[in-house]
């Protein structure tokens, strides 16, 4: 991948300084130049500076006033005031007012170039730093992909040849089959593995809020907006951002997510300067892109844009000899995080755990053995463990221990009523601790016939 060059500006009123900097930066940088205070302050308005290389002693304004300025502008500029032996005083006065660093004429080279790196180091651990406080803690409870399966072993493989290359991926697949799971390997495999990888939940993001939340915004851009704030385009510079449920956003946004891609920029809210991104994309979703599309409800320009390199997921039902191998994996994951110290399922339980359907894939699994391994009175699940405990699965368990079904179906009404109840109805808080999408779980409040309770 091109590495974007950062943008430094020089100013100073001698054109044989000028000259210098050019010399010696231009090969890493990308070098702006101004001879006055006015001229500075014009090219930070216009251009995307990060660093500026501020002489103090210049006419009409000095460097002392025009860094006030600069930071009144966007205090995010770092500068490095440059100033003679004698005025050293006045350089500390700036690092008081905001510049990073002064140094003194003549300088070294190996001096100047340390200097700059040490400040674009520490803009870098700001970005990451910022990155990591606005990622959203991962609602699965398993770290890795799991499967021996056909199928799985084409995802396996699939994910190594793609891993190689920044063409966008667009993951397919019903609801709890692996697609950010997926979309993380792929970004661990990659030449970008080192950079942020930034997922953003475009279903969970009212539309009005979305924008902002993908391209950032300016100072005073709205009401409220008292500083800038970084996109998640911006945190994912270098790396990988992953937009789940992609199917949910407007046609307007999709607009605008399309423009980003062919350009490679994006505009802040109450933003001048398009700020060029190197990330690569990848989303998921679970809608049928066909009908959306007919419908209206997909740009089909988009769609191309993202289906560069389809990944479609396998549900459960397609990978059942997978269930033994997830069983285990999620038993010893959960005997850990609970402290507990299950030994196992019996055959009995597996083979019912096979039989089932697994309407909510993997992630319903793994919600099931978590509940198995917290409840469970003895050392092994047997098959009336599966049952749940609740006083009608017990009854259901004494009759018919194969109406695996039914007894699933009844907890899961009493759960998900259980957990909306603490969450006074709110539907989002609900969905993330059962760490489903809230789009599923409309449709199981349907299909349970909680649905008049909870709308």
């Amino acid at each position: 991948m091109e590495k974007i060059k950062t943008n430094i500006l020089v100013v100073d009123d001698e054109r044989d300084m000028l000259d210098t900097y050019i010399s010696i930066l231009s090969k890493h940088f990308n070098v702006f130049t101004s001879s006055t205070g006015k001229e500075c302050l014009e090219t930070i308005k216009k251009e995307n500076i990060q660093l500026v290389l501020l002489d103090i002693k210049m006419p009409k304004q000095s460097g002392i006033e025009t860094l006030k300025t600069i930071k009144e502008i966007d205090p995010q500029t770092d500068v490095i005031m440059v100033t003679a032996s004698k005025e050293v005083k006045s350089a500390v006065e700036c690092i008081k007012l905001g510049a990073y660093d002064y140094v003194t004429k003549p300088f070294e080279v190996d001096e100047l170039t340390s200097l700059i790196g040490k400040v674009l180091e520490r803009r870098e651990l700001v970005r990451e730093n910022a990155c990591l406080r606005t990622i959203v803690a991962d609602s699965d409870r398993f770290c890795e992909l799991i499967g021996k399966s056909k199928a799985m072993k084409e995802i396996f493989k699939l994910i190594d040849d793609v891993s190689s290359v920044d063409s966008t991926v667009l993951i397919t697949g019903e609801s709890g089959t692996g697609k950010e799971l997926t979309a993380k390997a792929i970004h661990k495999r990659s030449k970008r593995k080192n950079k942020p990888f930034v997922t953003v939940n475009c279903a969970a993001i009212p539309d009005n809020l979305l924008e902002s939340e993908l391209f950032g915004f300016e100072a005073g851009s709205f009401t409220g907006a008292y500083e800038r704030k970084l996109g998640k385009f911006e945190l994912a510079s270098g790396g990988t951002i992953f937009l789940d449920e992609i199917g949910c956003m407007s046609p307007g946004m999709q607009a605008k997510i399309l423009r980003a891609l062919e350009d490679k920029k994006i505009d802040r809210l109450g933003g001048k300067i398009s700020i060029p991104v190197d990330i690569r994309v990848i989303s998921a979703t679970n809608i049928n892109f066909d009908k959306a599309i007919k419908e209206g409800k997909f740009r089909e320009d988009l769609y191309y844009r993202l289906n560069v390199i389809p990944i479609r997921m396998p549900s459960l039902r397609e990978r059942k000899e997978d269930i033994p191998l997830l069983i285990h994996h999620f038993m010893g994951k959960f005997n850990k995080d609970l402290n507990r110290n299950i030994s196992g399922f019996t055959e009995e339980a597996i083979n019912s755990l096979i039989a089932h359907d697994w309407p909510g894939n993997v992630r319903e699994l793994q919600n099931l053995i978590e509940r198995m391994v917290a409840l469970s009175k003895n050392g092994r699940i047997v098959l009336s463990d599966l049952f749940l405990q609740t006083q009608q699965a017990n009854e259901a368990a004494k009759d018919d221990y194969h109406d695996l079904e039914r007894a699933i179906s009844s907890f899961e009404k009493e759960y998900i009523n259980e957990i909306l109840e603490k969450t006074g109805g709110n539907q989002t808080q609900a969905a993330k601790i059962l760490g489903i999408h809230r789009t599923t779980l409309l449709s199981k409040l349907k299909n349970l016939s909680l649905s008049k309770r909870y709308f």
